[in-house]
């Protein structure tokens, strides 16, 4: 077998390969031989069939069958000869086969990329010293409390009005006739100035008393949430139930037991202290994280196979896709499609692969090991996040090699990034002043 190897980039390859014509032939012997033992043909005996009436009735399939064969092995072959660190599969557009001569076929293929010793000292980094505030905290308990409110009836004879929580049926016809996207609905809540159904339904139901009924046209937007319902007009008939006004609880002890294994309101707060605190720590590690890769990729350039690219781009949209299935939603009914996502985060894919090809460079020029001690301290962190016994989450990447060694390889990353922090010094500045946020 002969192999020559075309340089298209430092990353994309093609291997000409020729295959002798004796292995041709042995190869087309061999599996005629096979055939010749089944196949079934009127007028002979099994076993009996002469080659050239086997010829005449599958020589296409045989020499598909054999193609495929012959490729395979000779690529094989020619991955150990030519010792290319090929990723993903290779691109062949078989030829057509000639049995009186040898065969010769291209496979197009993509190699890792061959990346310089990287000098990761000398860079710029700073750590935010972000800390969690009472006024933060006091937020928090304010969502709390917001999401134990009670919603009661109001006291009083009176019309709807904004701010109420109004309680009514309603059912939406399009020309005249049930809409299926507004079905009759009955004792539906919301709030009138949030705009939750449409601002045209909130203005409409702004004025009913309890037991009225009104009939409202909403004029959906094109761009309404509901793909569904976008850009269409619906008449709907409605039923102002009751009118209700929010009753928030008391910040006290008892608001505290009904957030969960609490006694005291203080209990509470500190167990937000404890989860800001923790979000803030994964802020300062994203944000260097950040700095360093970003003024690393400045000092060092290579190309980056595309196959790399799709394989974390495919990943970033299965992982969204499955954020989706989990609260019920399909890309479809929220007006997305996966070549959009494709294109959006690209950029976000090709960057990911480069810090993943970063680190491994760095993980092999350091000569960096994964210690037992270091295994083992992995899983019972992954036990912790996952609330889960050690023994379990070993048996999970106990039981599959390839988990296993992506498991101790993203261990290995983590200790390549803690020792580029360690061989750089790290500023402390103080946070720029903003608004608090309540954290869902």
């Amino acid at each position: 077998m002969k192999v020559t190897v075309e340089d298209r980039s430092s990353v994309k390859k093609v291997m000409h390969i020729e295959i002798p014509e004796a292995d041709v032939t042995r190869a087309l012997d061999d599996a005629y031989k096979t055939l010749k033992k089944t196949a079934k043909v009127k007028g002979f005996r099994p076993g009996k069939t002469p080659r050239n009436v086997l010829e005449r009735l599958y020589k296409k399939d045989v020499h598909a069958d054999v193609t495929g064969e012959l490729i395979q092995k000779a690529y094989v072959d020619a991955l150990k000869e030519t010792e290319l660190k090929v990723v993903g599969s290779p691109t062949v557009d078989p030829p057509e086969l000639d049995p009186k001569s040898a065969y010769q076929f291209d496979a197009e293929v993509e190699v890792h990329p061959e990346i310089a010793d990287i000098d990761f000292t000398g860079l710029t980094l700073k750590r935010t010293n972000y800390a969690a505030s009472e006024e933060e905290v006091d937020v928090q308990i304010k969502m709390m409390q917001k999401n134990l409110a009670k919603r009661e009836p109001i006291d009083e004879a009176r019309a709807a009005q904004e701010g109420d929580f109004v309680q009514v049926d309603y059912e939406g016809f399009k020309d005249g006739k049930p809409f299926e996207e507004t079905k009759k609905t009955e004792n539906f809540v919301f709030k009138l100035g949030d705009g939750h159904i449409s601002e045209d339904m909130d203005k409409g139901v702004v004025g009913m008393n309890p037991g009225d009924e009104k009939e409202i046209t909403v004029v959906f937007p094109e761009d309404y949430f509901n793909k569904k319902l976008a850009g269409h007009t619906v008449d709907f008939k409605v039923k102002l139930n009751e009118i209700r006004k929010e009753v928030l609880p008391e910040i006290d002890d008892e608001m505290a037991k009904q957030l969960g294994p609490f006694t005291t309101i203080d209990e509470v707060k500190e167990k937000i202290r404890e989860n800001l605190t923790q979000g803030y720590e994964k802020r300062k590690e994203q944000e260097i994280n950040e700095q360093i890769f970003s003024q690393i990729l400045e000092k060092v350039e290579f190309e980056v196979p595309d196959v790399m690219v799709e394989y974390e781009l495919n990943s970033i949209i299965s992982d969204a896709e499955r954020s989706f299935s989990y609260h019920n939603k399909t890309f479809e009914e929220a007006g997305i499609s996966k070549e959009s996502l494709a294109e959006k985060y690209r950029d976000t894919a090709e960057k990911q692969v480069r810090r993943q090809l970063i680190l491994g460079k760095i993980i092999d020029q350091e000569k960096m090991e994964l210690a037992d001690e270091d295994l083992e301290k992995g899983y019972e962190e992954m036990a912790a996040t996952y609330n889960q016994p050690v023994d379990v989450i070993k048996g999970i990447y106990g039981n599959s090699g390839d988990k296993l060694e992506l498991f101790k390889h993203a261990l290995l990353e983590k200790q390549a990034i803690k020792l580029i922090m360690e061989r750089n010094e790290i500023e402390t500045v103080e946070p720029e002043k903003e608004a608090p946020e309540a954290s869902e």
